[in-house]
């Protein structure tokens, strides 16, 4: 496959060659040569490819994906996540996380959690675009009551009311309130009133400056606070919010590790993490899972999962150069 040799995306001459490519693939079902053309591009090189297959061949080749192959719908449904917007792609993991029977909270709070304000409400968009459905109601809506529930739709305000700059005054006092709300408070427990009302309010860098300052101020970690509590649902579904928002890094390589040593091997979380993480902190991501669980992220996903093409393309992910890397090589 053609490669860079600028900072610029694909030529159109190398972009219309790896439509060619796809195109011929989807004819004759070559999976393989399809891993091989789509784990490579990055975010932008991706756009381009799509819309040229667009203009070359007058379908979307996202479709084209997920019609391409009834025998293996896992893997070209992978192979498709890869051309989506950013947004497109969270829309759809988010639709996905609410279809299952047992509602995948932690996804939607990744995508609540580790995306910035703008990027949320074009998820907003995409998800109505592509479900014709609200995001907020069918978080809203969700039969079984949780405190995740809760905590989402209060994030979702922040997001899409919240365009404030970073303040140190407000983080030291949302700091001493949650800590009067919390471990402060007489009585224990936790005033889940006053966590939504901060979680509402706030930005998600304002709540990790807040968080920050908590830690300055009583020495120790607001996650901390709540671990030493009694943790209930509210505190538990509120730690993991918090661990998202104040260390992704090491949030995402224990939940790597999760996908794939829990009953069942999660390929989905594994993708999910993994495209979304790509070209932000990958990288540091799989260092702290070798540093915690003394393997390679490739190495585990060839331990956990059966050969074959979602495997393949799952660890061409994994060993994918960084942006950071592919930049300082041109």
């Amino acid at each position: 496959m053609a490669t860079n040799s600028s900072m610029e995306p694909y030529s159109t001459q190398a972009c219309e060659n790896i439509c060619k490519q796809i195109h011929a693939s989807l004819l004759h079902h070559r999976l393989s040569l399809l891993i091989g053309v789509l784990a490579s591009p990055n975010r932008v090189e991706c756009e381009r490819i799509r819309e040229k297959y667009k203009e070359m061949y007058g379908e979307d080749p996202v479709q084209s994906l997920e019609a391409a192959d009834e025998n293996q719908p896992e893997t070209t449904q992978a192979l498709a996540t890869v051309l989506l917007s950013p947004h497109e792609r969270d829309a759809a993991f988010a639709r996905e996380a609410l279809r299952r029977d047992d509602v995948n909270f932690r996804a939607l709070a990744e995508i609540f959690t580790c995306r910035k304000s703008s990027h949320v409400q074009l998820i907003h968009q995409a998800y109505v675009a592509k479900f014709r459905r609200h995001l907020d109601h069918d978080i809203a809506s969700i039969e079984t009551p949780s405190p995740y529930q809760k905590i989402l739709m209060a994030l979702s305000a922040s997001h899409k009311a919240h365009n404030a700059d970073i303040s140190q005054h407000i983080a030291k006092c949302d700091a001493r309130r949650l800590y009067q709300s919390g471990e402060g408070r007489s009585g224990g427990g936790i005033d889940e009133a006053v966590v939504l009302e901060i979680l509402s309010k706030r930005s998600i860098p304002q709540l990790n400056l807040t968080f920050s300052s908590y830690n300055h101020i009583y020495g120790h970690t607001y996650t901390k606070s709540l671990k030493d509590g009694c943790l209930g649902e509210f505190e538990d579904a509120l730690l993991t919010i918090v661990k998202c928002i104040c260390s992704p890094s090491k949030y995402f390589a224990q939940m790597l590790y999760t996908c794939l040593n829990g009953r069942r091997v999660d390929k989905g979380g594994l993708l999910r993490i993994m495209i979304s993480r790509a070209e932000i902190d990958l990288d540091e991501i799989q260092l702290m899972f070798k540093n915690k669980h003394g393997l390679e992220l490739k190495d585990a996903i060839c331990e956990s999962i059966p050969q074959g093409d979602y495997r393949e393309f799952l660890v061409m992910l994994a060993t994918k150069p960084s942006k950071r890397a592919r930049l300082g090589s041109l």
